[in-house]
């Protein structure tokens, strides 16, 4: 009954793909241990999950706004609702708001200044106290890490996945702490998560 392997056959062979390609760099596979994380470059530009103040000024109603930069790159304003946020940097939004109220003719002049109030990165799984860690420029895995309190007791410490603009990597930070140059520097936006170790 030459039918009744196929099935078998079709297993093993989707067993050995998932074996030799299941470690993917992407948003939706796994981190891929071989790939390069990229720098982390300039952290100017803004990014969602960025926290920002906005001012309205030299206007009949002049108002500061506190606005965050949500998960599509959005931020929402009084009279012109969503203006992009994410990519640009806090300068060229600042001009871009201002643009964007004259075009409409909500107003006929306006200065608008942007700062920054808070930026995050995100820790979850197996560590003390998972959630939002306040991002320094010198923030790197192992210190986002500690700062949310260190590896619970089944943390797998030698593959934590680091996910950046859709793309997973993972991080052995057992050895970086042992070698800075194997410790990533964090932006803005990024996220750790520290998967169960299986022993």
């Amino acid at each position: 009954m030459p039918h009744a392997s196929r099935p078998f056959t079709l297993i093993v062979l989707l067993a050995a793909a998932l074996l030799t390609g299941g470690c993917v760099s992407g948003g939706t596979g796994a981190p891929d241990a071989s790939a390069r994380i990229p720098e982390a470059g300039s952290t100017a530009q803004l990014r969602p999950g960025d926290s920002l103040t906005v001012a309205l000024q030299g206007v009949p109603d002049p108002s500061t706004n506190n606005v965050q930069i949500d998960e599509q790159g959005l931020i929402t304003l009084p009279f012109i609702g969503a203006v992009r946020a994410a990519g640009t940097t806090p300068a060229e939004l600042s001009q871009r708001v201002r643009e964007t109220y004259l075009s409409r003719r909500i107003y006929t002049s306006v200065d608008v200044s942007i700062v920054v109030t808070e930026r995050f990165v995100y820790v979850g799984g197996e560590v003390q106290r998972p959630g939002r860690i306040g991002w320094t420029p010198d923030l790197t895995v192992a210190k986002a890490i500690q700062a949310a309190g260190g590896f619970t007791l089944y943390a797998k410490e030698n593959a934590v996945s680091l996910v950046r603009d859709q793309a997973a990597y993972s991080v052995d930070v057992k050895a970086a702490r042992k070698d800075p140059s194997r410790d990533p520097r964090l932006v803005p936006g990024d996220s750790l998560q520290v998967s169960r170790s299986p022993f």
